[in-house]
């Protein structure tokens, strides 16, 4: 979420409910490839210095989650993309093609 957009509670809720409703088109047409699972919020961070607890590595932007669809090539993937609601807040979708 772009930190510049503090969304009011009211509009907190009505995005959650576009999350909930576009996830819920995903499934109806098919388009999930996984079933939707939430990331904890714990983590553990891998790197040369070590290991250490948590999710939060220093980065400048992060990722916030991740989702499997079922799409045909980029193009497809793009359009399905076009309706996530983080786009709302200035965020952004990167789409990736599993390797085969």
């Amino acid at each position: 979420m772009n930190k510049e957009v503090q969304p009011s509670p009211d509009e907190l809720q009505k995005h959650l409910q576009h999350w909930q409703e576009w996830f819920g088109t995903l499934k109806e047409q098919d388009q999930l490839a996984a079933p939707l699972k939430r990331w904890d919020r714990e983590g553990v961070i891998v790197n040369t210095k070590g290991t250490t607890n948590g999710p939060y590595v220093e980065v400048k932007e992060s990722i916030g989650g991740m989702l499997l669809i079922k799409a045909n090539d980029y193009e497809e993937a793009a359009k399905i993309a076009a309706g996530c609601p983080i786009l709302e807040f200035g965020g952004n979708v990167e789409i990736r093609m599993a390797a085969s």
